[in-house]
């Protein structure tokens, strides 16, 4: 099958990363990182009265709790394809009511049009994700899709550099007769963290296939953010301080 374009389109380029991790990351890690996202997210999500802006929505479980939880229309930005279509397929099991609520956006934020769309956002996993200069697009763009007064939550990088190298080991899951497995390596590599993910899936005698993909972070500490979003004019909201989350509320004067 072949995807036909007739005359120019004007299209923006798709973002393709992720292609390898979509086929695992649920199967591996949604589990615990469900888990994760209600405990950072749920109490503020609830709250929410005009919209929730899911940053970086990857599978949808920040856009899944707050469909849930609120009766709050929802804004999931996600440009990655692969992990767009998890997504859009897990959205396409819910009520035609909490469809009519989310909209999914499939390119990054400073280049949607989203003005005042709600009072609290979310950027779960992805700011450590995205290098300097582009998070600088991020934070006026988010000053932009907030309502003033509206809260930001903003899941905190690595500070700093890897000493040594971690290696993380994902729990094995089965499904039928095949083991999905993998782990996460990250090292320093200059300036940069580098997160290798290796994956695989075997049988009962023979590994069946194997898998890696490579991501790159940027650490950054509650400091250096705290006063980026400050430029911006977003304050620290109280209560916080010892949170992995970094909390902040944009200015009613802007």
């Amino acid at each position: 099958m072949h995807t036909i374009l007739s005359g120019p389109s004007g299209l923006r380029p798709e973002h393709d990363s992720y292609a390898v991790t979509a086929e695992f990351y649920d199967i591996l890690q949604a589990d615990e990182d469900e888990a994760r996202v209600r405990r950072l997210y749920s109490r503020q999500i609830a709250d929410a009265r005009t919209g929730v802006l899911d940053v970086g929505a990857g599978t949808g479980r920040v856009t899944m709790l707050a469909l849930a939880d609120s009766g709050a229309d929802v804004h999931a930005v996600e440009p990655a394809r692969a992990m767009r279509t998890s997504l859009l397929t897990r959205l396409a099991a819910l009520s035609c009511e909490q469809r009519d609520r989310v909209t999914v956006h499939p390119h990054p934020l400073d280049e949607t049009a989203l003005d005042a769309v709600a009072d609290v956002a979310v950027c779960h996993n992805m700011v450590g994700c995205l290098p300097p200069g582009i998070r600088e697009k991020l934070w006026p763009a988010l000053g932009r899709a907030l309502t003033p007064g509206g809260s930001l939550f903003v899941q905190l990088p690595p500070a700093r550099l890897p000493a040594r190298t971690v290696v993380r080991r994902l729990a094995d899951k089965r499904v039928g007769e095949h083991i999905y497995g993998g782990r996460m390596t990250m090292s320093a590599a200059g300036y940069r963290i580098r997160t290798r993910a290796d994956y695989w899936v075997r049988d009962a005698e023979d590994v069946l296939r194997e898998h890696t993909e490579t991501f790159w972070m940027w650490p950054a500490t509650r400091a250096r953010l705290t006063d980026e979003l400050a430029a911006h004019g977003f304050a620290p909201l109280p209560g916080y301080e010892e949170s992995e989350l970094l909390a902040v509320t944009l200015n009613v004067r802007r």
